[in-house]
């Protein structure tokens, strides 16, 4: 693969408590600049552990992550919290808005973490991709006057609104109904397709994984597929993730 963005070896993780419980066994993916890649699988698969350690919110247990060519290192929580900012954006089911501000204000939390009040430049890049996506006519609308998902669009804002490297995503519909989510898909589908943003994102749904450009399906902590659209193609693709059986594709 030419110039991967995110690359991980070996990477596994083990909660420990009264009874350790191992999550992730031996993950080596290679994620493409500029690409769209869906993670899939059941429920308890280890695809929402596998994203957050992706995104440096969880630390793996053992392996290796590298970040545009940087390999992370046991760094202290400000100097990862700084990375994360950025070079990452989260979108999450749950959007995590704050109430108390305004649309704006919620795009714009990024640069204020990031630098205290934010530029005049910070806030032209917020209102544009507002304009992007439908939102700057709602600029000043308290959160609880937004629809579900007008509230999922400025959570995207939000995390757009920094430019970075890569965005994660985690099941970013599953509290919308289908027309919604689908809105929403074809806007981070757009922005991805205009951008060099990689956006990964965690789905259940076989349908969203198929808009993607390459697939990784999780089992039991394990890779079961890697399925790259571009070569197989659609329909070989979905036959692919109906197969019941296991088998690491490169």
């Amino acid at each position: 693969m030419a110039d991967p963005i995110l690359a991980t070896r070996n990477l596994s993780k083990t909660y420990f408590g009264r009874v350790n419980t191992p999550v992730l066994h031996d993950i080596s993916i290679k994620v493409a600049r500029g690409n769209f890649t869906a993670l899939i699988g059941p429920s308890g698969s280890g695809k929402s552990t596998l994203l957050n350690c992706l995104g440096l919110l969880d630390p793996p247990t053992s392996g290796e992550i590298e970040i545009d060519g940087q390999a992370i290192q046991t760094q202290n929580v400000n100097e990862l919290a700084a990375f994360r900012n950025r070079n990452i954006g989260f979108i999450f089911q749950f959007h995590y808005l704050l109430p108390e501000f305004s649309a704006l204000e919620n795009v714009l939390l990024p640069a204020w973490i990031s630098g205290g009040k934010p530029s005049a430049d910070a806030r032209r890049e917020a209102l544009r991709i507002m304009e992007r996506i439908g939102m700057a006519g709602f600029r000043d609308k308290a959160i609880y006057e937004l629809s579900g998902g007008q509230q999922q669009r400025i959570a995207i804002a939000r995390a757009l609104v920094t430019r970075p490297k890569l965005i994660f995503a985690d099941e970013p519909t599953g509290n919308l109904d289908r027309e919604s989510g689908d809105a929403v898909l074809d806007i981070m589908a757009e922005l991805n397709r205009e951008s060099d943003i990689t956006l990964v994102m965690v789905t259940h749904d076989r349908e969203v994984a198929l808009r993607a450009d390459h697939i990784f399906e999780l089992v039991d902590g394990h890779i079961c597929k890697s399925i790259n659209l571009a070569k197989t193609g659609k329909d070989a693709a979905t036959e692919a993730l109906e197969d019941r059986s296991c088998s690491f594709e490169e």
